[in-house]
């Protein structure tokens, strides 16, 4: 499946540069994914203050912290369903209003049952931007720079996160300790959640302002205002931009309204594509990424490392993963989807092998483990290897591409079941890690480097290059070999 079609060869984009208005555009359509990680990351400064104010167990603690990531995996779901049918600009309102009130309901909370539940709703408009920034700027994006606008989502979640350690940190400071009480008798803790409010209001204000993606107007038989869209975004004339909706009405059958289970086979189950992307998505989480940022600090420790060795560490391994970031939104579109997944995976694959052998050597001696000699720098060499080839590769081009591998008469609804599944595999990959870590530590980076060479040889069979080709050049991609007739 990686090689081009002979009877769909990719049409030559109409668009060398982007427009500043449509560079604009793509940006406040990343905001969402700000919000996502600002809203994953901000609960990281108030973990202490949460369990010593309701009187929490671990495992209650580890409810309200977790439960984001299943109301993700059904926020994602319902996303592009809503999309599909409301427009993807109102939806972004819609995600922005649960954003606010998740936030504030977060802040004003009083125990452990309605924390959960305004957690649970947070993850739920996370899984909203999760879907929505990949799925409107792919669909706003001259194909020429797609890549690169569509990574500003990747980019916006990493600034999200710096963002809400940030933020922690200022509050926490300013008022005296997390769980301190001297600004309008509320603790740190609580305006750590309520800071959420100011993102998510800029990305209400935002979503009525951007124009509605002029696919989904297409699509809807909006055909006036598509082209108008369109013109304007891309700077083109009034003809062109009716050719290119003429292009996109002739992808999409009449008002089609895309369902479930238009992603189904009798065959196959799923559609081949989908079946791909699915896989896509669940190997970006199972590859162990989490593992290196959630619990690089206990790692570091149980290995011989101090405690202010191990937080340096690990903000080492974050700043490695925004300058990999950055590098990745220059690299895109010149290298093209494919290559770049291809090299990342096999650098992953190196990296976490290094990481196992390392573990392996460390040496036990009660509840301690040291690595001896050189194992040391070796295996954190191998650990930010695999992040820099993770930030350069998988942690980006991955929502680029489910953004723009799927048939638009799909494309909203696969992209979210995709998108729930990476959710669901990240949960299980949170799950597992404690266990599988007590069984055997380098036996757990083991299997995620077997994930890793899975990956690249499901990108080497399964994946076409979707650079430089218009969205609507995907309509072949609802069969495994020929297209449609």
């Amino acid at each position: 499946m990686s090689g081009e079609h002979p009877a769909t060869a990719p049409s030559r984009p109409t668009i060398g540069r982007p427009s500043r208005k449509v560079v604009l555009v793509s940006v406040a359509g990343a905001v969402g994914g700000f919000l996502f990680g600002f809203d994953t990351a901000v609960i990281n400064g108030a973990v202490d203050p949460i369990k010593d104010a309701f009187a929490l167990d671990t495992v209650g603690l580890g409810v309200v912290v977790a439960i984001t990531l299943f109301g993700a995996a059904a926020g994602s779901l319902l996303a592009g369903w809503m999309a599909d049918r409301l427009g993807r600009t109102r939806v972004m309102g819609v995600a922005s209003v649960i954003f606010a009130a998740a936030a504030a309901g977060c802040a004003l909370s009083s125990g452990f049952w309605d924390l959960a539940a305004w957690r649970l709703l947070t993850g739920v408009a996370v899984g909203y931007a999760t879907v929505l920034g990949p799925l409107y700027i792919s669909e706003i994006a001259p194909a020429s720079v797609r890549g690169r606008l569509s990574s500003l989502q990747q980019m916006a979640i990493v600034l999200g996160i710096f963002a809400a350690l940030l933020s922690d940190s200022l509050i926490a400071a300013v008022l005296g300790g997390a769980d301190a009480g001297t600004f309008l008798g509320l603790p740190a803790w609580r305006w750590m959640f309520l800071a959420g409010l100011v993102p998510a209001v800029v990305y209400g204000v935002l979503s009525l302002r951007i124009p509605e993606s002029p696919r989904h107007l297409a699509a809807r038989g909006r055909r006036e205002e598509a082209c108008r869209v369109l013109a304007e975004l891309h700077a083109i004339s009034r003809e062109q931009a009716e050719r290119d909706v003429d292009r996109m009405d002739s992808a999409v059958p009449g008002e089609h309204r895309p369902r479930f289970r238009d992603l189904l086979s009798r065959r196959t189950g799923l559609l081949p594509v989908v079946w791909v992307g699915v896989g896509i998505a669940a190997l970006q989480a199972l590859v162990g990424i989490d593992v290196i940022f959630y619990y690089s600090n206990s790692l570091w420790k149980s290995v011989g490392f101090d405690e202010s060795a191990s937080f340096g560490l690990s903000v080492l391994s974050s700043l490695i993963n925004v300058l990999a970031t950055v590098a990745a939104i220059a690299l895109i579109d010149r290298v093209g989807r494919r290559r770049l997944l291809l090299t990342g995976s096999a650098g992953m694959a190196a990296g976490l092998v290094l990481v196992s052998v390392g573990f392996s050597q460390a040496a036990v001696a009660g509840d301690e483990l040291t690595l001896p000699g050189a194992w040391g720098p070796l295996t954190l060499v191998g650990a930010n290897l695999f992040v820099v080839f993770f930030a350069i590769s998988w942690g980006p081009v991955v929502w680029v591409l489910l953004g723009e591998m799927f048939p638009t008469s799909v494309r909203g609804v696969a992209l979210a079941l995709a998108a729930s599944v990476n959710w669901i595999a990240g949960v299980g990959l949170n799950l597992s890690f404690p266990t599988m870590r007590q069984i055997s530590l380098p036996g757990s980076y083991a299997v995620y480097a077997v994930m890793a060479v899975l990956s690249w040889l499901l990108v080497r069979f399964g994946v076409r290059e979707t650079t430089n080709r218009e969205l609507e050049d995907m309509t072949d991609r609802l069969t495994p070999r020929a297209p449609q007739v």
